[in-house]
């Protein structure tokens, strides 16, 4: 077995990226404390480039806003995580529930009444209530003054002009770029850019940042891991909420779908699969850089660099874990899951992104923290090289 890693000097240029996810993201908790039980105590911050999207846009604005503290920032993740309530995420008392259906069915029945039409499915301002009174990010400007931090970058997607925009906070010498429908913009981070990457389409509220409405981050985000690159990196730890094997067995059903199944297919498309690809890609890219003579490489002549990657996903189906614990959402929200076919095995993936219950995610920092010591040697060659 490994010893802890002892070096944080190699650490320099290492990036985190978290994907999105939902309530799947209490899976990235577990692997973040599991990196801290390697790490010696009081270790500085260990990822001094942060680029979060969606929910993993949450975790990477709570570790920008903690960089001064490794320690401090998971313990206040996990704190948050081990204890959730779909309560401090989305209104899932009756009443909201209710006006929010209402509204919806009311909007789809007579849609010609409605001057202003229903803007999302669930009322997520307990949820900047949360980070409003958990998370100073005045922080994140001192963290990069003082070197405990170079960059945090949070990914939203316009929905007028269709580009995926990654807003980062980062060192002067950190330059934006411009990419066929992305780009990176310099941005003083604060909730409303968070909230924008987490809006989960119909499901939560857009926001609006300078002249555009955003909304979650995962929508056409075609390269998942290209702002680390763009910030520099030459390490990449990646955090997965799906699993990235292969070896996915066709199933036969007789079955028409129920919508919850689609709008489960939908999501996982949107925060799964452009992932998985970008990381194809990386990988396919290293393979051909290292088979370049270093003759050619120092000519510099190719526009291209090869960078560690270690990604780390869950070895279960989350989809398959919600099912089972989506008894514990309120009564008031199972109604509305159950309405569109959401309380069963099968509508068990879009559950899977809504379940933010403690019973839930404490499954998944769980089996997180399980998944990373199962890697212990692979975590700590790739955070000690």
């Amino acid at each position: 077995m490994s010893d802890p890693v002892s070096s944080s000097q190699s650490n320099a240029r290492t990036a985190l990226v978290l994907a999105g996810g939902g309530a799947r993201a209490a899976y990235q908790v577990g692997v973040l404390l599991a990196v801290r039980d390697l790490l010696p105590q009081d270790t500085p911050n260990p990822f001094p480039i942060l680029c979060g999207t969606s929910a993993g846009a949450i975790n990477a604005a709570a570790l920008a806003c903690y960089a001064d503290s490794y320690d401090a920032a998971v313990d206040a993740l996990a704190g948050v995580w081990r204890n959730f309530h779909v309560g401090q995420v989305y209104r899932s008392d009756p009443l909201g529930v209710a006006a929010s259906g209402a509204r919806w069915l009311g909007a789809l029945a007579f849609g010609w009444l409605f001057n202003k039409p229903p803007r999302s499915l669930l009322d997520n301002r307990p949820l900047r209530e949360l980070l409003e009174r958990k998370l100073d990010f005045g922080n994140i400007g001192r963290a990069i003054d003082a070197g405990s931090l170079y960059a945090v970058s949070l990914t939203a997607s316009g929905y007028t002009s269709g580009q995926s925009v990654s807003f980062f906070e980062a060192r002067s010498d950190a330059l934006s770029w411009t990419r066929t429908h992305r780009f990176g913009s310099r941005a003083r981070l604060g909730v409303d850019h968070v909230l924008a990457s987490s809006a989960i389409p119909f499901f939560f509220p857009a926001v609006r940042l300078n002249r555009e409405y955003f909304g979650d981050g995962s929508m056409r985000q075609l390269a998942p891991i290209s702002p680390a690159v763009h910030l520099g990196a030459e390490k990449i730890l990646i955090i997965g909420s799906g699993r990235m094997s292969n070896k996915t067995e066709r199933q036969h059903s007789s079955t028409y779908p129920t919508l919850a199944q689609i709008a489960g297919h939908v999501l996982s498309s949107i925060f799964l699969d452009s992932l998985a690809v970008d990381i194809e890609r990386m990988q396919r890219i290293n393979r051909t850089l290292s088979a370049v003579p270093d003759e050619v490489k120092q000519q510099g002549t190719i526009p291209l660099r090869a960078i560690q990657l270690l990604v780390i996903s869950p070895s279960e189906r989350l989809d398959f874990l919600a099912a089972r614990h989506v008894k514990s959402l309120p009564w008031s929200v199972r109604w509305l899951l159950r309405s569109i076919g959401a309380m069963n095995r099968r509508g068990g993936a879009l559950a899977s992104f809504l379940l933010f219950e403690s019973s839930y995610t404490r499954l998944l920092i769980d089996l997180g923290y399980k998944d990373t010591m199962a890697r212990r040697d692979e975590v700590v060659a790739f955070l000690e090289g």
